[in-house]
């Protein structure tokens, strides 16, 4: 990986984005990052694209190195983030992708600022219904449809989030390093051990886990119950091309909430990667970076 210096912008609320700004040319590709990682992993995909694009990568709120200045509840909140960002550096129309959560924050801004986005790119995306953690048994089962009342009760969680939480806090490396193979790396592919460590270190970084959890949770734009909320109803607003991609050994969105986004959206097209898991940016760059570039056309 060659070596990538990030840029700094303070928006009004004052918080301090972090981002790559990378390429040259007319057309603007924003790209939007996951839960546990920053713009560093879109990197594989950035030099394929750079050429071609101009790209930028904002760290969101408490991942990379970006501020936290102040906690969030919501994805919605991440994605008035990334309009201040882009009104503050004059992007006023672009492509948008996003992975994992990222997919959520571009499908709230393409609801909410049709102006700005001009097409969607989903990677891995969380489903539009929100990406449910549920209460867990005693044998750490998951009781489907137990869902919980705060931040502070999910932040106990001990599967999905007091585990990671932990991680981060101690800064361990190791422990963090088998839960990406283990959840993101599933189809045995993965980084170089090089690349891996500068991944994993960027993960460390992070201070919001808890909020980001909550947030996906609590993110809702069907008009159908979630558990946790009865939703926004935002979907039908979003009236540009989407194309969403789907590693098929993913084990961290499954397939049900890659379909829910297919059903969500008449509009969408799907895409299924062969040998990805949940990363195909890392998994099939080539693939991924061919395909951005024919439907970026």
């Amino acid at each position: 990986m060659k070596k990538y210096i990030k840029k700094y912008v303070e928006i009004p609320s004052g918080e301090k984005i972090a981002y790559l700004e990378e390429g040259k040319g007319d057309k603007v590709l924003v790209l939007l990052h996951g839960n546990m990682s920053s713009s560093i992993h879109w990197t594989p995909l950035i030099e394929k694209l750079e050429h071609d694009y101009k790209i930028y990568a904002p760290d969101f709120r408490g991942l990379g190195d970006s501020s936290y200045n102040k906690p969030f509840d919501s994805l919605e909140e991440l994605g008035e983030d990334i309009k201040a960002f882009c009104d503050k550096l004059a992007i006023k129309k672009a492509a948008f992708a996003g992975w994992s959560a990222g997919g959520g924050v571009v499908l709230y801004l393409a609801a909410t600022y049709p102006k700005l986005v001009k097409q969607v790119l989903l990677v891995n995306s969380m489903s539009y219904r929100g990406y449910p953690v549920y209460k867990k048994d005693a044998n750490g089962q998951v009781l489907l449809g137990q869902v919980y009342k705060s931040k502070e009760e999910m932040a106990l969680d001990p599967v999905q989030v007091l585990p990671v939480q932990t991680a981060i806090e101690a800064k361990n490396y190791e422990l963090m390093e088998n839960v990406w193979n283990f959840a993101i790396y599933s189809a045995g592919r993965g980084p170089s051990p090089e690349d891996g460590h500068i991944y994993l270190t960027e993960t460390l970084k992070q201070r919001c886990l808890i909020d980001v959890d909550w947030a996906l949770a609590n993110f809702n734009m069907s008009d159908k119950h979630n558990g946790y909320n009865p939703g926004n109803g935002l979907a039908a607003k979003v009236t540009c091309p989407i194309v969403s991609y789907w590693g098929e050994k993913d084990i961290t969105v499954p397939s049900y909430m890659a379909l829910e986004n297919k059903e969500g959206f008449k509009q969408l097209e799907f895409v299924v990667i062969k040998d990805s898991g949940h990363s195909p940016i890392i998994d099939q760059t080539d693939f991924l970076a061919q395909s951005f570039k024919e439907h970026l056309k």
